[in-house]
């Protein structure tokens, strides 16, 4: 359903970006273990370094880490800085994602936030936001595709595709980002709709009314499927239990479908490795 409409992404981009520091570190023009210093100025506000009270250090592989099994704003920010704006985007154009499009991290969506609301800063955002009508919060551009970081489901499993069957870059790149896929702690979307000895690998992404995620769920018998449910609901909210549930619910009817058809279709696809 709707393989093709464009959709923000949000922090799903993080797959890309840790993609493109996995490629460069096998090229040779990263040392995984360049040390970072993680400062007041780079905290953002929620999971990992984002929230910590203090400064700490940590190595850029550990930035990917944290970005990728948490979603930390303020790691994929400063591990960003490392590898490039410009070169994410050229990694999506290189893997055929010609839809796919990445404004900016996660401080610059915080900065069109707050300027688009007219705060100065969170703190004055917090105030300004939750007093706005539903319906203007509804237009905000972080929440629109055609201004925001955003793709189609088609290309975020196939660029998950590329990924599993080493495709997207050196092996050792590719089975970099599958592992870290597989440490997000967050377990209450597409994993909730899978059998316990169904493995799945993936990353979430939230925004106000938007909650999406997309992975690849291995079957003990060495199918995968790649899976990407994106979901608008009519409130803006960003914890919604019961969307939640629906995206696990939805992504375990999918694989299901495909592993009866035994065929392939706009959200998932099959194979066997080895």
């Amino acid at each position: 359903m709707g393989a093709d409409d464009a959709v923000v992404i949000a922090s799903i981009f993080k797959i890309l970006l840790v993609l493109e520091f996995a490629r460069q570190v096998a090229a040779g023009q990263l040392d995984p273990r360049q040390r970072v210093r993680v400062t007041s100025a780079d905290r953002l506000g929620g999971w990992g370094t984002a929230g910590c009270l203090d400064d700490l250090e940590l190595s850029l592989r550990d930035l990917a880490y944290f970005t990728m099994s948490v979603s930390d704003n303020s790691a994929a920010d400063l591990l960003l800085d490392r590898v490039g704006l410009d070169t994410v985007r050229l990694l999506a154009k290189e893997l055929g994602l010609d839809r796919t499009r990445i404004v900016g991290g996660p401080r610059d969506l915080l900065e069109s936030m707050l300027a688009e609301v007219g705060a100065r800063d969170e703190r004055e955002f917090a105030v300004r936001y939750p007093a706005l009508p539903d319906e203007r919060k509804r237009r905000l551009a972080m929440l629109d595709p055609a201004h925001a970081t955003a793709s189609t489901p088609r290309e975020i499993t196939r660029l998950l595709q590329l990924v599993w069957t080493d495709a997207a870059g050196p092996p050792e790149a590719c089975a970099f980002v599958r592992d870290l896929m597989s440490k997000q702690v967050f377990r209450h979307r597409l994993a909730s709709g899978f059998p316990d000895d169904v493995v799945v690998a993936a990353k979430t992404g939230t925004l106000p009314g938007l909650h999406m995620e997309a992975g690849v769920a291995r079957y003990p018998d060495g199918a995968c499927y790649a899976i990407a449910v994106f979901a608008r609901t009519h409130d803006v909210s960003t914890s919604r239990a019961s969307v939640d549930a629906a995206i696990g619910r939805v992504a375990g009817i999918a694989a299901d479908s495909l592993r009866g058809a035994g065929d392939q279709d706009t959200y998932a696809f099959a194979y066997r490795r080895g």
